[in-house]
């Protein structure tokens, strides 16, 4: 039985390819040709509105704000992924309260809108987060670092984006362990492994492969989510964005928007090419030539029919 899932195209089918390609080609080039004149006609290019992206007092807010984004999407992601190791985990677990609770918790901060969870934590515990941060001296690093005295707003948001990414992430470690072959589950009782110790050194790593894809574009949602800080008036970088053409002798938003966007693109673009990077080191190092296997070596080639 054939394997072939589709019909090769012949040259009929190739030369409307080409047709329906070029013309693809020709509406976008024309749609972007398009908002291009608009944004000269309006004014978007003229220099008073390129030229406070070369000014000292923008850069350092824009900066500030960048850091402020990094700070958060870092720890975001830190926590995220250990919140979803843990409850990716109870979820997996053959004891049923531990994977009922594990269940719930990740069920629920999954349903929850992003916006309202950050909110609320930062309405209900944000005073309290606050008072902690400036009694270790935590406000203080921050002030002599120019990231202003927002610590209660920017531990609302790390907690809401670690509650939602790392359910989100929980999931996707209880769906890559089980896209293993149940096999490999088998073998490692038949040997007197534990489940814990199946789930920690068989399986797990097995399916980090298959979920690196998805732990990327998450952490990639995370680092973009870290935008919803404007409700709680954390000034992360599309903020500081914000707030500096906003200003009435600037109404630069087209310019701002496409630096924010061209930032946010390089960064999201630097995470994806290091996962890959991981995705590649990790194969070459599981990947056993037979040449070289001295299992192999010894029995000699062709003895195995």
């Amino acid at each position: 039985m054939s394997n072939v899932l589709f019909d090769a195209p012949g040259p009929k089918g190739r030369a409307r390819q080409r047709v329906f390609g070029t013309v693809g080609v020709v509406i976008i080039v024309a749609f972007l040709g398009f908002i291009v004149y608009k944004f000269n006609q309006s004014g978007q290019f003229e220099s008073k509105m390129w030229d406070p992206f070369v000014n000292p007092n923008v850069i350092r807010t824009l900066a500030n704000g960048l850091l402020n984004t990094l700070i958060a999407a870092v720890f975001s992601i830190i926590l995220a992924l250990i919140f979803g190791a843990i409850f990716g985990s109870m979820r997996l677990s053959t004891i049923a309260p531990i994977r009922w609770i594990g269940t719930i918790v990740v069920e629920f901060f999954r349903a929850v809108p992003l916006v309202l969870l950050i909110l609320f934590i930062f309405l209900r515990y944000a005073h309290a987060m606050q008072g902690f941060f400036d009694s270790i001296g935590v406000t203080d690093v921050m002030d002599n670092l120019g990231l202003g005295r927002s610590q209660g707003a920017l531990a609302s948001l790390i907690l809401g984006l670690t509650l939602y990414n790392g359910s989100v992430l929980a999931e996707i470690l209880r769906a890559g362990v089980n896209s293993v072959p149940t096999g490999q589950r088998e073998a490692a009782y038949s040997i007197g492994l534990r489940p814990t110790q199946t789930l920690r050194m068989i399986l797990a790593p097995q399916a980090i492969r298959t979920m690196l894809p998805a732990i990327v574009s998450q952490s990639v949602v995370a680092l973009k989510d870290t935008s919803l800080g404007f409700i709680v008036a954390f000034e992360e970088f599309v903020r500081s964005g914000q707030l500096i053409a906003a200003n009435p002798t600037l109404r630069n938003y087209i310019p701002m928007a496409l630096i924010l966007g061209t930032v946010y693109v390089l960064i999201n673009y630097s995470l994806s090419k290091f996962a890959q990077y991981l995705s590649n080191r990790q194969q070459r190092k599981t990947k056993l030539s037979p040449l070289k296997d001295p299992a192999l070596a010894a029995v000699g080639p062709g003895a195995i029919k």
